[in-house]
């Protein structure tokens, strides 16, 4: 079987949840091979191999780390070219559509973005319009360059013992024009991150107040859950931007969401809809969140919310 490259995005030595499903998808269309482009494969090695990895093609040094992402699209598309593989997957974050976009202008080669699923043909299925029409999509030149919506599918271990493979750094002047100068890791709290969260509680704007915005998070912190927010609670200075839930936010899709106070716009339910269980408390009873939920309460959730919380302290 041909290869499948993997694009690995990492935080904190470890890969991202997103990467572990493209190993996971790629399983399914070929031999998977990780692309380690900065940081330490050594690091990642034993968790790649867990979910599927036979080999990791392993691109260090201050050149990719010092420099943004124009020196790791050179990096791989001089691989691509190398090992002539079947498909090449890369992560749909901001880093991972640039190095996708510059690796496909190089190339001169298709390009599919957000991705939710790939066949061995090279067909891409993607969620557009806010997650109303879904579609087929296939490369018409080159090979399957695609990036993989988060939360796409649930990673699955394949245990493997993958090789390494050190992979040759040569870049050109216009690869360093952007140098990184300095780096400031973000403050996290005992919460898990969003997108990665098995159980996530969003507020929205019924929540009324960034104040009342305690209730959302005690919720979370009693299920051991992440903090969301709709981009009505966003926009009215309730909550951070970065933890905002939707189409120009960040895409969930854990075992449990719970909204609150959300009345379920199109916009929001494109970030959230492939979440397992849904629950939605809201005074309005013909709120369009309650099409989707699984479970509703329709009544004030100032109310419903802390009779919840004291029922789980009960049970812990």
């Amino acid at each position: 079987m041909a290869e499948v490259l993997v694009v690995v995005e990492a935080s904190q030595g470890a890969p991202k949840k997103v990467t572990l499903e493209m190993l996971t998808l790629a399983r399914t269309l070929g031999d998977v091979s990780a692309v380690v482009l900065g940081g330490s494969a050594a690091a990642l090695a034993d968790k790649l191999g867990e979910f599927g990895a036979t080999k990791i093609y392993a691109a260090e040094g201050e050149d990719l780390d010092g420099y943004l992402v124009a020196g790791k699209a050179t990096v791989l598309a001089a691989l691509i070219q190398r090992v002539s593989p079947a498909a090449v997957l890369i992560a749909s974050s901001q880093e991972g559509k640039e190095i996708a976009g510059r690796v496909a202008v190089k190339l001169d080669n298709g390009l599919l973005t957000d991705v939710v699923a790939l066949d061995a043909d090279g067909i891409g299925t993607q969620v557009v319009f806010a997650g109303s029409t879904i579609v087929k999509s296939k490369v018409s030149k080159g090979l399957p360059i695609v990036t993989v919506r988060p939360n796409s599918l649930t990673p699955t271990p394949a245990p493997a013992t993958p090789s390494v493979e050190q992979v040759e750094v040569a870049l050109t002047d216009k690869d360093k024009l952007a140098k990184v100068v300095e780096r400031k890791v973000e403050a996290k709290g005992a919460r898990p991150e969003l997108a990665e969260a098995s159980i996530v509680v969003s507020g929205g704007r019924g929540v009324g107040s960034a104040d009342n915005f305690k209730l959302v998070e005690e919720l979370a912190d009693l299920l051991g859950g992440a903090v969301g927010a709709s981009r009505a609670a966003v926009d009215s200075g309730f909550y951070p931007h970065q933890f905002q839930v939707g189409q120009t936010g960040k895409t969930v899709s854990p075992q449990l969401y719970v909204a609150l106070g959300i009345s379920g716009a199109i916009q929001h339910r494109a970030g959230m809809q492939t979440s397992k269980t849904i629950i939605a408390v809201n005074k309005d009873s013909e709120a369009p969140i309650f099409e989707l939920a699984d479970f509703g309460v329709v009544g004030d959730l100032f109310k419903v919310v802390p009779q919840a919380a004291e029922e789980i302290r009960k049970r812990k």
